[in-house]
């Protein structure tokens, strides 16, 4: 015997709750049916996004519809929809982080400072050190990249500290010299730009 054969009104009740929910259901489906653009407009004025709309939307119809029975006046479901549809938005909105600071000052935009995007200068960079031979290559990486040490280079390559701080500086040396990593600058300001 179940909870529900239990109350009054035994299992007659349980079909009764099934049939009940099933006309509720029915009722709320022609409703969003019926007025699904103009609810779904609602959301995307709120939202100004297409997906944020669909969601906000969808999250409104859920809570609509738990609530369908409670409503008396089904002529007074849109404007319970876009109330509804405006508290969680608003409540979203508050939840999210604040990411941008108003300032009197702009910062520097990227084009302001690098000629070449970033991305463009380490492309260019790699091609560089492409060029010069491999032990020297690996010997630059090794301190610029990962940060390492000559004593650490030397012991990593087997060779002395000396040969490490010569090699390293007739590197850079020939990297300053590069005309397509210059791209017409002074060899200074060029090169502070790629060892920074």
């Amino acid at each position: 015997m179940t909870v529900v054969d239990a109350l009054p009104g035994g299992s007659a009740y349980r079909e009764d709750t099934g049939e009940r929910r099933s006309l509720t259901e029915a009722e709320f489906t022609a409703y969003v049916q019926e007025r699904r653009a103009s609810l779904y407009a609602t959301a995307y004025h709120l939202t100004g996004d297409r997906f944020e709309a669909e969601d906000l939307l969808q999250s409104a119809l859920f809570s609509t519809y738990r609530a369908w029975d409670r409503i008396s006046d089904k002529a007074a479901v849109g404007g319970y929809l876009r109330r509804t549809m405006t508290n969680l938005h608003i409540s979203a909105w508050r939840r999210r982080k604040l990411n941008e600071y108003p300032t009197e000052e702009l910062p520097e935009t990227p084009g302001d400072t690098d000629a070449m995007r970033g991305t463009e200068l380490r492309a260019v960079l790699w091609q560089a050190l492409a060029r010069l031979p491999e032990l020297q290559r690996t010997m630059l990486v090794l301190r610029y990249y990962e940060g390492r040490t000559d004593p650490e280079i030397a012991d990593i390559l087997g060779i002395s500290v000396g040969t490490v701080k010569s090699s390293i500086w007739r590197s850079l040396r020939r990297l300053r010299e590069d005309e397509v990593l210059s791209f017409g600058r002074d060899e200074e300001d060029a090169f502070g730009e790629l060892v920074a």
